[in-house]
């Protein structure tokens, strides 16, 4: 497996032309847990079509939280929340896996399912699709091949390490060509040569078109990345003192 990560590649297998509507607004959005305080509050921005965001801020700063109401997880307490152009946050349950297959999830704890092999991991968001094991093959050969794991391709979870586990959970969240990425410290458990192509990797996704949101705390990642925005996340609001994020530049191309 040499060399890095290009956006040609990419292209050949996750397939070009496709654009994006508008991702993420966010209207005055507060969440608790029970009866606790809020543990996010007046969150109010917006989120550009193709961008590339690192979601920041210290432990406890609500990171995961924003990342759960993002890919539909949860709801708000208090505002409102519009994704893909779709106002969702009194959406019924049942209206909303067809959103959450336009979502690419990167969990920070993996959330494989343990019985399965790592292809059959890989490949269960275009199963969900209703892909046909001849559509199935190859593009999950070629994923996990490009992550480091073809001769891991028929290993289960417990028997792959921290950094595998994390490199299958990325191939999964990205195999369906997502419109949104959402990432939770996805280079937390691998070295810092296969975090480097793992960013490649998010990078390359993004000049596709899809809309990429990670949350991090590795400096280098960002330093990695100098056209991506920041999220700053501090007690719970957002930290915008530019207003870039109230009002993002027009949609990338």
């Amino acid at each position: 497996m040499d060399g890095a990560w290009q956006g040609s590649d990419l292209a050949k297998l996750l397939g070009e032309g496709w654009k994006l509507p508008a991702i993420a607004e966010f209207d005055s959005v507060g969440l608790r847990y029970g009866t606790g305080a809020e543990v996010l509050r007046d969150l109010d921005f917006r989120l550009g079509s193709g961008a590339f965001y690192f979601l920041t801020g210290p432990s406890g700063a609500g990171k995961t939280s924003l990342l759960k109401l993002l890919y539909l997880a949860q709801r708000p307490t208090r505002g409102r929340i519009r994704l893909f152009g779709e106002e969702l946050s009194e959406a019924p349950r049942e209206d909303l896996p067809p959103y959450r297959r336009r979502i690419g999830v990167v969990f920070q704890d993996f959330r494989l399912i343990r019985h399965l092999s790592a292809f059959d991991n890989v490949a269960l968001p275009l199963r969900v699709a209703g892909a046909s094991d001849e559509e199935v093959e190859g593009p999950v050969r070629e994923m996990l091949a490009w992550v480091g794991l073809a001769d891991r391709a028929s290993a289960r979870p417990p028997t792959l390490s921290g950094g595998e586990q994390q490199r299958v959970a990325i191939a999964r969240a990205v195999i369906n060509r997502p419109e949104l990425l959402v990432a939770d410290e996805p280079t937390g458990n691998v070295d810092a040569e296969m975090a480097r192509r793992l960013l490649h990797l998010f990078t390359a996704l993004n000049r596709l078109g899809t809309t990429v949101v990670v949350a991090t705390h590795d400096v280098g990642l960002i330093n990695a990345t100098p056209g991506a925005d920041l999220i700053r996340l501090e007690n719970g609001s957002v930290v915008d003192p530019t207003g870039m994020l109230r009002n993002p530049p027009p949609e990338r191309m």
